[in-house]
């Protein structure tokens, strides 16, 4: 993957991204994505209370991977750099 294909699709799912955050803003947190590899796995990063929140592992699988999957189907798996993680 060229570094402009991979900054294209951070953008892309970067802005996928943006249907879960407002539910993670009600209880203070935040999404960041951090890298996406050339072996398809993204690399997110917990911001604000979802760092320490248990349910930041059901939020990964549910809610994060779920939403990145369902539009990117090529990525295989979404992983948190920080915090709890499933």
């Amino acid at each position: 993957m060229s570094k402009t294909e991979k900054e294209n699709l951070i953008l892309k799912v970067d802005e996928a991204l943006n249907a879960i955050r407002p539910h993670l803003a009600v209880d203070g947190g935040n999404i960041e994505i951090v890298d996406i590899t050339d072996d398809f796995e993204v690399h997110i990063k917990w911001l604000g209370n979802c760092i320490n929140c248990s349910m930041s592992a059901m939020t990964m699988k549910a809610g994060v991977e779920q939403t990145i999957k369902s539009k990117f189907p090529h990525i295989k798996s979404v992983t948190a750099v920080n915090g709890i993680t499933a």
